[in-house]
């Protein structure tokens, strides 16, 4: 029988057998076994019927240094974006000034790439959106200072063992009359002992009652309102010392010390403008609240006050564990934290002291007076320091009035309260609506001083004398009467440059960033960096930056060599060279070979292309020498910002010769790499 013939018998004949399975009544079920995996279409193939390899290559890896630029930068912002988000500052800066260098220190500059161009533009608009907050003042990521809170330092007191006295202490009670439950016991009168009797403890506890007084009346009325013992404003004591702008270790902040997810849980809002924890009234109205359904859960003060500084969850524990809800059994058994076992001792310790000041020899009459204020609404950002200026006050009392904001404008929103000291609303509101409402945050108020004149108050501003006379109307030669007041239209835009300090330069004042030294000269923050030679967007107060391209020094003018190369000379920058002699930064930064936009005066650049070629064998020629050579080839290591594309053309090859010569790197360079430079055939 033939070979088909018999295999087309065989199938037949199995297929019968299987028909008759399926008809016969009882049906054996047998598991499927698992489908082998689905075999590759080269896999297993005879020899002959292999696909050639020319057919089916393995995918290479595409290198590419503008991806790899903006993908590099958008991951360090993505990090600064993060730590921005959750307020560390410091960290978010430094993510911002690596996403920007990633741009600098590429091989191919955004000039000169329209992607790279773009992506470095949006960039640098996102980061200025974070900057704009601070304004002029600081470096656009610094917050107003904090003082610490007494908790934290009250938390590591410490009593040596003397039960005798303590008995003393606590059998002589004074009978203080509150609506707190209060005793004296011997934890009680550790503390009592240690306001009434240590140096610290005295200076500590008439000190915070001293700055009580310029918030005891609103506290007491909002306790009063909320339904919640007046005397827990000694809470507020112990947890702030009544600094308003008083942070803990752990980040709780404000009069109360709020958490931000116990603060935000009761409607203190946090954003890059305000920090509500630290608004006097709210955060009291907040923590009047929390206290009151902190003692609806427990029903009883002193664990209330426990949950306020443990957490509700804390103090559920500790009743569980010790089978008790009395507070001075979980002390006993030591069920709670230990800052919570004294923390309530000395709320009642500094209750017990501060309505008998007289038996412990303490003096209060020295309470600050009451904050008084008018408050006004604005519609607008406007900058702190020219709400000062219009009502005649310090900068540092308008923001002593407005503690929960974090900057130097107040927050971009349609309607926002502002407080300014009493009796000073009228007058607000009559000069701020002289000023545009998209100025208020650029433009300053000035009250004429005896002897200046229209040419000292510009240079005091970094504004112009037809700025100033243009503004309020005047001529720009008039003599100014003293307590004469001016609008200042300063920052403001590139209409109203100030004074460059010496040609083409600007003196980098306390609080300015590049972002706003860009828009006020209506340059790019990209011109600014290359113009410098900055790596990143941190300046330093009173140093000078390069505005614009300068006149040219009374030299010579600069000659290129018959090799093609030109000296640098002081002043210079890559993008003023490159400028004069009609190529690109890209080109001189491939021609010689650099990794970085730094220049030096007297160093030596090639700046003609048809010399190029010339010069990369000199280079080639010096690096052999200086670099580990093999036979007829160089062996060179790559630096920082490098990329085969530029290595290519600093030894006058190709990329696709380096890859054939180099299939260890995959398409991928490290710095350190070692990358073989075949000799030319």
């Amino acid at each position: 029988m033939r070979p088909n013939h018999f295999y087309n018998a065989l199938c037949l004949a199995l297929l019968t057998v299987f028909i008759g399975a399926c008809s016969s009544k009882r049906t054996l079920m047998v598991p499927r076994p698992p489908m082998p995996p689905t075999p590759s279409p080269t896999e297993n193939l005879p020899a002959r019927l292999a696909l050639p390899a020319s057919i089916l290559p393995a995918p290479e890896p595409q290198f590419d240094p503008v991806v790899a630029v903006i993908e590099q930068a958008e991951a360090a912002f993505a990090r600064g974006e993060k730590n921005y988000l959750a307020r560390h500052l410091e960290a978010a800066k430094l993510d911002f000034n690596a996403a920007l260098n990633a741009f600098l220190e590429s091989p191919v500059l955004p000039e000169e790439n329209k992607k790279l161009q773009k992506s470095f533009d949006s960039l640098v608009s996102r980061i200025h959106s974070y900057e704009l907050g601070a304004l002029r003042e600081g470096d656009g990521f610094a917050e107003p200072g904090y003082q610490p809170a007494p908790r934290d330092e009250w938390q590591s007191v410490t009593f040596a063992d003397d039960a005798q006295a303590d008995e003393e202490i606590a059998s002589d009670n004074p009978g203080t009359v509150s609506d707190l439950p209060v005793v004296m016991n011997s934890q009680v009168a550790s503390f009592v002992k240690f306001f009434s009797e240590s140096k610290k403890g005295r200076n500590t506890i008439q000190g915070t009652m001293a700055r009580s007084g310029r918030f005891r009346d609103m506290i007491l009325n909002i306790l009063e309102e909320e339904g919640v013992p007046k005397d827990l404003i000694y809470l507020a004591q112990a947890e702030s010392g009544f600094q308003p702008r008083a942070r803990s270790r752990a980040g709780a902040m404000g009069l109360w010390q709020f958490m931000p997810f116990r603060g935000k849980e009761y409607g203190l809002q946090r954003n890059w403008w305000m920090d509500e924890r630290l608004n006097p009234e709210k955060a009291t109205r907040a923590a009047a609240r929390h206290l009151r359904d902190l003692y609806d859960q427990f029903g009883d003060w002193y664990l209330a006050m426990a949950a306020y500084n443990a957490g509700p969850v804390s103090v559920q524990r500790a009743v569980k564990k010790a089978g008790s809800t009395d507070y001075w059994k979980l002390i006993a058994k030591r069920a709670l934290p230990k800052e919570t076992r004294s923390y309530v001792p000395i709320i009642l310790a500094m209750t017990i002291v501060g309505k008998n000041p007289d038996k412990y020899g303490l003096d209060f009459s020295n309470m600050e007076p009451a904050w008084l204020f008018d408050t006004v609404i604005v519609d607008h950002p406007v900058d702190l320091r020219l709400v000062a200026e219009m009502v005649g006050t310090s900068f540092e009392t308008i923001r002593d009035l407005n503690p929960s904001l974090l900057r130097m404008t107040t927050p971009n929103v349609p309607e926002y309260e502002i407080r300014i000291p009493l009796a000073t609303k009228d007058v607000f509101l009559k000069k701020v609506a002289m000023i545009p409402a998209e100025k208020r945050v650029y433009w300053r108020w000035h009250t004429v001083r005896h002897g200046e004149s229209l040419t000292s108050i510009a240079k005091e501003f970094k504004t112009s004398v037809k700025a100033i006379a243009e503004v309020n109307n005047i001529d720009s030669q008039q003599q100014l009467q003293e307590a004469a007041e001016l609008i200042i239209p300063v920052t403001g835009g590139p209409q109203n440059l100030a004074p460059i300090s010496g040609e083409g330069t600007h003196r980098i004042e306390p609080g300015e960033t590049l972002s706003i030294i860009a828009r006020r000269y209506g340059v790019t923050v990209a011109q600014l960096m290359m113009w410098n030679e900055l790596d990143g967007s941190m300046i330093r107060a009173g140093s000078r930056l390069i505005v614009g391209e300068t006149a040219p020094e009374p030299q010579a003018e600069p000659v290129v060599a018959s090799d093609g190369t030109y000296q640098v000379r002081r002043g210079d920058t890559l993008g003023k060279i490159a400028q004069r002699h009609r190529i690109t930064v890209a080109q001189l930064m491939t021609w010689n070979n650099m990794n970085s936009t730094v220049i030096h005066p007297g160093g030596t650049l090639i700046v003609r292309g048809s010399t190029a070629g010339t010069q990369r064998e000199t280079l080639a020629s010096t690096s052999s020498t200086r670099q580990t050579s093999n036979g007829s080839q160089v062996v060179h290591r790559v630096r920082r910002g490098e990329s085969l594309w530029q290595i290519a053309s600093n030894y006058n090859t190709t990329v696709e010769v380096l890859k054939r010569s180099n299939a260890h790197l995959n398409g991928v360079l490290r710095v350190g790499d070692r990358v073989v430079i075949p000799s030319a055939r």
